[in-house]
């Protein structure tokens, strides 16, 4: 037998280490899909748009095959006795029978129609998110009334929003003039009444529910009959924020992503409650900003953080097994393409936001396979946070 050289050593161990993250992940977005939770468009999409990947984990089952993958997770199956790990019975029908998984493109489908008028959006909130998502619609022609509890911090977003417009102009992308017009759009107010005449009110404050349901208590005695009630949470459930109201018919979810200007892409979170004519307005509202809108039902992690975060968890045991942790950052972005590595991107996100959401996934499916890391809950509990501490699972001067 050839002896291996070192590169073909590295490469099989990286593949492995790719393989060991990866497949759970596909198997996951299969059961997605499965479960008639999302669309296989609407998976894809989240995964490329909201992520950076080059493809969604539908189309990479399609072009690695399906009885590949099956095989795989079998065999990581007999090893663990991991559910996650065991083929999804949607998996084992595609192999079985040549199925492809993958949906078309966004417009095999008939383009979303706003059917309630909306010339000026209220954006409750003066954080990164909320300042992106101002940007976001006064760049793209509409009046935007920001309320802040604080005039500093109104006058911080505007700001904000105004150097961002001169980097534009710096790059030659935009000019002055766009800069002058986007920024006359924007006016600010630290009382909640200024969103009487609103036709759509988005909240990105802290994702607390007993705070977000005090505001949705409010907007609904202060907006005006048919406005939109959007919240941007990522984890609250929605359901809980439109029985608050006298109206969960005009209450959805529109979670942007960080940073809103850039990211294109945005989860349309509907309740049982939400009007069909409120959802089609906001998909639309999302196409006219130059976002990507998928949809998707209450319930925790929506499609991407669902996705995203197990996989998370998983690197993170994978490294407690004993394999480096850089090995596995740059194997992910060597072997599955991903723009980052998993412990790259767990210290942009925050190691704190990162186990609250895994924990929230953990209550919502129950699965013991998403337990979070411990050393996920150590990084948290030392103070270990990320790139906004200086320290996480990698140092940063």
């Amino acid at each position: 037998m050839t002896a291996l050289t070192n590169d073909q050593t590295a490469t099989g161990a990286e593949e492995q280490i790719s393989a060991t993250l990866v497949n759970p992940y596909l198997n996951h977005a299969v059961r997605m899909l499965e479960a008639g939770y999302a669309t296989a468009t609407d998976i894809d999409h989240a995964m490329r748009f909201g992520c950076g990947y080059p493809k969604g984990p539908l189309m990479v089952i399609d072009e690695l095959g399906a009885a590949t993958v099956r095989d795989a997770l079998a065999a990581r199956f007999a090893e663990t006795g991991d559910h996650l790990h065991q083929p999804a019975d949607l998996l084992e029908k595609a192999a079985a029978e040549g199925l492809t998984l993958a949906g078309g493109e966004a417009g095999d489908h008939a383009a979303p129609q706003v059917r309630r008028p909306v010339a000026t959006v209220g954006v409750v909130g003066t954080g990164t998110m909320a300042s992106g998502i101002v940007q976001v619609f006064a760049q793209s022609g509409y009046d935007v009334v920001v309320v802040g509890r604080a005039q500093e911090k109104l006058d911080a977003v505007v700001t904000g929003i105004a150097r961002s417009l001169e980097r534009a102009i710096a790059k030659g992308r935009s000019d002055e003039a766009t800069k002058q017009a986007v920024l006359g759009r924007i006016t600010t107010a630290t009382g909640r009444e200024a969103l009487a005449a609103a036709d759509l009110v988005v909240e990105a404050i802290a994702e607390d529910l007993a705070i977000k349901a005090e505001l949705f208590t409010d907007l609904d005695r202060i907006c005006k009959p048919g406005a939109i009630l959007a919240t941007t949470t990522s984890s609250m459930p929605i359901t809980e924020l439109a029985t608050v109201t006298g109206r969960p018919q005009d209450v959805i979810g529109m979670h942007f992503f960080n940073p809103a200007p850039v990211m294109k892409l945005v989860e349309v979170v509907t309740t049982e409650h939400t009007a069909d004519h409120v959802d089609e307005t906001v998909k639309a509202l999302c196409a006219k900003t130059g976002k990507v809108a998928v949809s998707c039902g209450d319930r925790s992690g929506f499609i991407v953080n669902a996705l995203l975060f197990p996989y998370l968890n998983d690197a993170v045991r994978l490294a407690e097994s004993g394999v480096d942790l850089t090995a596995i950052d740059a194997a992910i972005k060597e072997r599955a393409g991903f723009p980052m590595g998993p412990f790259e991107l767990l210290d942009v996100v925050g190691n704190d936001v990162s186990l609250a959401i895994q924990q929230e996934l953990h209550r919502e499916f129950g699965e013991p396979g998403f337990k979070p890391a411990a050393t996920l809950e150590a990084k948290v509990a030392a103070g270990e946070l990320g790139r906004k501490t200086g320290r996480g699972f990698h140092t940063y001067a």
